[in-house]
């Protein structure tokens, strides 16, 4: 078995950790650090027996990510503080919606930037105010300026001054140039409160932003964190909601994104064993080299297919935007370097 399949049967309890020698220990932390979850295994193993080296690694994973969440919480207080005066709201997106709802998903999941959703009709209040309060660009460059602006589904990435935390603020979830384009209005408008007053998304739309962020608009760097969130949340939701599968159906119906939503659904399955209800526990022949690319690691946690790993990049961004203007961007890019 390698390093990248133990971690997975980890996580899917497929596997019993006191199955695994103190050698094979370092395969599946290299796994887990490289996808970013060392703290979400962390979690998962909580109460197992382990070696003393790996329980005190995992112990001190669990504490990091708590403070992380607490940060995230908190930069999300202070994008409040900077929009609520100037009548703005936002819909908290990724991570740091998982923490504010108290999801499952959110357990050891690290928060890296503040994700925000606004109505596009508010972006330009939205930057004007965030810029009085103390974030500033990212990125100078006159060309990745006008891109984001023009093509992109959020303003350019900004970082505050002071405490170094970057914002990331979509007026919708993919790329306007995108073949799909999701009913932003929809996302904003039937979002709900969680628990600590923040907005986030609903059920259904959270599923499909997740699949979508994952299948539709990415390469599938990180894919096994993102399929894991998506099980996660899936899971839970229908725990609670008989009527959850047929509601994230109709959703990603309305937002064009019911393929992507039911790959995501079969390889959850497929890897993390997520229990589908009949209409969705179907087989496509294509997931099999999405499931190649997720589990393309060693034991060092590198990847072991780059010709994979650049056919999915460059899927990436042939879903972003049409043939001239993609081979107008990477050209750009391409000189840029």
């Amino acid at each position: 078995m390698s390093a990248v399949e133990a971690f997975v049967d980890l996580l899917a309890a497929r596997l019993d950790p006191a199955a695994l020698a103190p050698r094979d220990w370092e395969g599946v932390t290299g796994v887990a650090r490289s996808e970013a979850m060392l703290a979400t295994l962390a979690h998962r193993l909580d109460g197992a027996v382990l070696p003393p080296a790996i329980a005190a690694l995992f112990a001190d994973q669990r504490a990091a990510a708590e403070v992380a969440q607490r940060q995230a919480l908190w930069e999300a207080e202070m994008a409040r503080r900077a929009l609520a005066p100037v009548g703005i709201e936002f819909v908290l997106l990724k991570g740091a919606a998982y923490a504010a709802a108290g999801m499952a998903c959110a357990a050891g999941r690290q928060i890296g930037d503040l994700d925000i959703l606004v109505l596009a009709a508010d972006i330009r209040r939205a930057e004007n105010a965030l810029l009085k309060a103390g974030w500033e660009w990212v990125k100078s460059d006159p060309y990745d300026d006008h891109y984001y602006r023009a093509h992109m589904h959020e303003l350019p990435p900004m970082i505050h001054k002071a405490r170094d935390r970057m914002i990331d603020v979509h007026h919708t979830i993919l790329p306007k140039t995108h073949r799909v384009t999701p009913d932003a209005l929809a996302l904003v408008s039937d979002a709900v409160t969680s628990v600590d007053g923040h907005a986030v998304l609903c059920p259904a739309d959270m599923a499909v932003h997740c699949a979508a962020h994952m299948l539709a608009d990415g390469d599938l760097q990180g894919g096994l964190r993102n399929l894991w969130d998506f099980h996660a949340m899936t899971r839970d939701f229908a725990a609670t909601d008989a009527g959850f599968w047929g509601r994230l159906d109709g959703r990603a119906a309305l937002h064009g994104l019911q393929a992507a939503v039911h790959r995501a659904a079969r390889l959850s399955r497929d890897l993390y064993g997520s229990q589908l209800p009949e209409a969705w526990d179907r087989s496509d022949p294509a997931d099999a080299w999405f499931r190649r690319r997720l589990m393309a690691r060693d034991d060092w946690g590198r990847v072991t297919q780059p010709l994979l790993e650049q056919a999915f990049y460059i899927r990436s961004h042939w879903l972003r935007m049409p043939p001239a203007m993609l081979a107008k961007h990477l050209w750009t890019k391409w000189r840029k370097r």
